[in-house]
């Protein structure tokens, strides 16, 4: 296969080209742009892109490669090689899933989605629809804030299905929940925020993230009516960010009660309230309030994304906020990025007009349910004295541990047997005084999975159970 390499050579330089190349090449290497198992020209084919004789690039390679940055196999070609203690560039918002684990047999880490039952003949059906009848407008750059039409079918949407209130025109498509709170976070910074609130427990790349962005994060308790407004009240934070409908990672639902105070509270401090509809695709309508947004549209930011419901790689979020601050985070993106692909929006868009994402909600819950049910009687039967707050529904299940039971030497434990599992303390702002807990993320492991998994785990919860006695 034919290969190319953006390189160039300077011929009234002083420096020997074999240099030039050498130093190039390093280069693009030390600065992550070609990565370890890049395959790189022949040096034939590199000679001949270049103009200059094989003998120089050649020697180029040769120094390369006793320096460690290339290697070489016959019959395998050139590529970079792998550097020890290179660093790999992640999102803080990455799942809680990414670290190695081999050996490991089960993984019930949280942060992951099940992309097995990616409904992919059905969005080929609407990409290829798209694509074929895609014309100019639709083939050139989408508005920054997204395409119109996908804009006016998501508004109508989250309307139909979580109470929603706002104007297409006040709906942000963006990169993913990441990219959404990152806008948010430098237009509150902006104002002249200094601090977002978070949920204590929570998402700890997200307090990772905030902190990045030059808020500071402030933990705010969540008990079983879900986030503790009267901390946030005394906490002299004017923002907060919020799982309202069920909270990472208890799985509490905000109270009536204490929405409206929320509500309250957002419009007495002149503030804002950022809410992670993170997982209600996977949640039982009945039982499911609209978003708080709906109950204040002048300070509540809707945000949502397809990451757990569809796949993370396709990249699509959105924000509904405010008109004024939908404005700022406007002009905040105008620096940042073009937009996000307009064939995508629009085959998404089809993709909710056919029904096709309603029909794929309703498969996952039903799927969703019955492995939260099989982690409920496993719990009855592996783990006595273990049980679930919260509300059914969503991805994961928090499970509060008697006190006599160490989390850590339990999540060790399960480890050894190879189960990977967080604890509870991995979540909270402060793991001091937190109670003992697992979190067991069932994205990624089907019922048969989870029985054989947390059989595993129940062994290892015995084991410590009797040793305490």
């Amino acid at each position: 296969m034919s290969r190319h390499i953006a390189l160039t050579v300077d011929r009234d330089s002083r420096l020997p080209l074999a240099m030039q190349i050498r130093d190039s090449l390093r280069g693009l290497v030390e600065s992550g742009t070609l990565k370890p198992g890049t395959r790189i020209p022949s040096s034939r084919q590199l000679a001949v892109d270049i103009g200059v004789s094989r003998s120089v690039v050649v020697e180029a390679y040769d120094q390369l490669t006793a320096e460690g940055y290339l290697t070489g196999r016959r019959g395998s070609g050139t590529s970079v090689a792998a550097r020890t203690g290179a660093e790999t560039a992640a999102s803080a918002l990455a799942p809680l899933t990414e670290e190695p684990a081999p050996g490991a047999r089960w993984d019930l880490r949280t942060g992951a989605s099940d992309t097995t039952d990616f409904p992919r003949t059905e969005w080929l059906r609407c990409a290829t629809a798209v694509i074929t009848g895609a014309g100019r407008q639709e083939l050139g750059y989408a508005p920054l804030a997204g395409v119109p039409h996908t804009r006016h079918v998501l508004t109508g949407y989250l309307g139909r299905v979580r109470g929603v209130r706002g104007r297409p025109e006040d709906l942000m498509i963006t990169s993913g929940f990441a990219q959404g709170l990152a806008l948010v976070c430098r237009v509150l910074l902006d104002r002249g925020h200094t601090a977002l609130a978070v949920e204590d427990p929570g998402h700890p790349g997200e307090r990772e993230f905030i902190g990045q962005s030059g808020l500071r994060p402030v933990g705010i308790p969540v008990d079983e009516d879900g986030l503790d407004v009267e901390r946030l009240e005394t906490s002299g934070a004017r923002a907060v960010l919020i799982t309202p409908a069920n909270q990472f990672p208890t799985g509490v639902r905000l109270s009536r009660e204490r929405r409206e105070r929320l509500v309250a509270w957002a419009r007495e401090v002149d503030g804002y309230v950022l809410e992670d509809d993170f997982d209600t695709g996977f949640l039982d309508p009945a039982g499911r309030l609209p978003a708080l947004q709906s109950l204040a549209p002048d300070r509540v930011v809707y945000a949502g994304s397809a990451s757990k419901t569809l796949a993370p790689a396709l990249r699509l979020g959105w924000l509904a906020g405010p008109p004024g601050l939908m404005a700022s985070v406007e002009h905040v993106r105008a620096g940042w990025d073009i937009g996000c692909s307009g064939l995508e929006q629009l085959t998404f868009a089809r993709f909710i007009d056919t029904g096709a994402f309603d029909r794929h909600q309703r498969r996952l819950r039903t799927e969703f349910r019955r492995r939260r049910r099989t982690v409920r009687a496993h719990l009855d039967t592996q783990l006595p004295g273990a049980w679930l707050p919260g509300g059914a529904g969503g991805l994961q299940a928090y499970v509060r541990l008697p006190s006599r039971i160490d989390e850590q030497a339990l999540v060790r434990a399960a480890r050894r047997r190879s189960v990977l599992v967080r604890g509870g303390r991995d979540y909270s702002v402060s793991a001091a005084g937190s109670p003992p807990a697992l979190v067991i993320g069932y994205a990624k492991a089907n019922c048969a999975a989870l029985s054989r998994s947390l059989t595993e785990v129940g062994a290892a919860y015995r084991e410590q159970w009797e040793g305490a006695g």
